[in-house]
């Protein structure tokens, strides 16, 4: 196999030809011959015994040749690729261009090589490091939540519901006077004032009392996710059954002592300022590192092939689907798409921004890892893949076997690029754009890649979606 021609079509791209010489094409057509024949069975001949030339006089001369070619391309079209000096990102294209019995094939492989990146500022960089003041309200706040978690739920029988009672109810929802799917529910359970439901449902109910029997006039939101509903009025036929309330235990030493492992309400609430102030702190370490991070992304310069991001989407998209199984009794992903009424192009283009990102930013710390000549040993390269077996609780030989070494090393000196440009960064607070206060609900940066909030399943038709 030799080179013909080599022509950078596009960015990114380019298009080779190169050809089999007819003597290594007839061996590698004659290989394939003694591996298929034990196959072929041929009128006059036992099964495995029909001699080469009568297999191709009645079914072609070539009739071996796709198979041959394919045989020889993966290792000859790789020496090319290492003889020019190129990276793909993705497997190459190829078509046969021509082939004869005397001169053997000529074919073209379309290629999608690893793209030029240059980078900007990555060392001392500035960024702001805001910790959010822990205020009593929010320790109030935190005692609440306990609070509510210790409540008793107790029922009410003589007065009508108001907004915060937990009633039960039964619902049938009618479009147009015909009772639609999903739209029916029995003895169940709502709070009042909590959104669950479509706007003004729940605002209906109040007033009620247990035995009541009334409709309840709605229309769904236009941007519902079931367009067969979305903008429709809606009556649904409803019975209040149950009426009932929380009662909150009082915020005293004993409840202390009941909800915690302290003794009086001091203690208690000097131990939530603790870890409320600890994530406090966390919390501007990862926005400051996030800022540090989206610098490096803003100063990156390269074309990117869109297979990359692809790929990254596609990863997102399993890792969603792996989150639904686990959180949602096995619910598949097209139930979860059916339930929604979103369509896969949807789904993958709100996951195209982060993934855009963490490629950039993945890109970026490799050209950075080759700047400074940053490398991983061997040694290095093992004691990262036995901690990581170590980590996931299996043999480290399940683990070499099954995670590219080279590969593998590239997350090991890309992790070496993130302590160094966290460790080079300064904290800057006059840069801060945002009011300390402001919760940030950002990704936390793990080895270069940023994870993503997983996106929620709607509610059932008869809930605000």
């Amino acid at each position: 196999m030799s080179l013909v021609s080599d022509v950078k079509t596009d960015v990114n791209m380019r298009e080779i030809t190169f050809s089999i010489a007819p003597e290594e094409l007839e061996a590698a057509c004659e290989q394939v011959y003694q591996r298929q024949k034990k196959n072929i069975q041929i009128k006059g001949f036992r099964k495995g015994k029909a001699p080469r030339r009568i297999v191709e006089k009645l079914y072609g001369e070539d009739a071996f040749v796709e198979d041959a070619v394919n045989s020889l391309i993966p290792q000859q079209l790789d020496a090319i690729i290492a003889e020019l000096g190129i990276t793909l990102v993705d497997r190459p294209s190829v078509e046969m261009v021509s082939y004869s019995k005397a001169e053997g094939a000529v074919l073209k492989a379309t290629l999608i090589t690893y793209p030029e990146v240059t980078v900007g500022e990555y060392k001392g960089i500035h960024a702001p490091m805001v910790v959010r003041e822990v205020t009593d309200a929010d320790i109030d706040q935190q005692i609440e939540a306990l609070r509510a978690r210790q409540a008793r739920i107790v029922d009410v029988d003589d007065r009508p519901a108001a907004l915060g009672d937990e009633v039960k109810i039964d619902f049938e929802g009618f479009i147009d006077g015909e009772a639609f799917e999903g739209g029916k529910g029995e003895n169940y359970p709502l709070r009042l004032g909590s959104g669950q439901f479509i706007p003004g449902f729940e605002d209906q109910i109040v007033g009620h009392s247990i035995g009541d029997e009334f409709d309840v006039e709605v229309t769904f939101p236009e941007t519902y996710g079931d367009e067969r509903y979305a903008g429709k009025p809606a009556v649904f036929k409803t019975k209040l059954l149950a009426v009932s309330v929380q009662e909150l235990p009082e915020a005293d030493d004993e409840f202390a002592k009941d909800a915690s492992e302290f003794d009086t309400m001091e203690e208690l609430r000097a131990d939530i300022r603790r870890k409320l102030e600890e994530s406090a702190q966390q919390q501007a370490q990862t926005q400051f590192e996030n800022a540090i991070f989206d610098t490096v992304v803003a100063g990156t310069d390269a074309v990117i092939p869109q297979i990359m991001f692809d790929r990254r989407i596609d990863q997102h998209i399993q890792e969603f689907e792996n989150q639904l199984r686990q959180q949602y009794q096995d619910l598949t992903l097209k139930e979860y798409l059916e339930l929604t009424g979103m369509t896969m192009e949807q789904l993958r283009d709100e996951y195209e921004p982060q993934a855009r990102k963490e490629v950039t930013l993945r890109l970026a710390l490799v050209k950075i890892a080759d700047l400074e000549g940053i490398e991983v040993s061997d040694d290095e390269l093992e004691e990262g893949l036995t901690d990581f077996a170590a980590q996931m609780q299996v043999p480290v030989e399940l683990v070499r076997a099954r995670i590219p070494r080279e590969d593998y090393r590239t997350d090991l000196r890309v992790t070496k690029v993130v302590e160094m440009i966290k460790s080079n960064a300064v904290v800057d607070n006059d840069l801060a754009a945002q009011p300390a206060a402001e919760d940030a609900e950002e990704a936390e940066i793990v080895d270069a890649e940023i994870v993503g909030e997983e996106t929620p399943a709607d509610e059932t038709p008869a809930e605000e979606n």
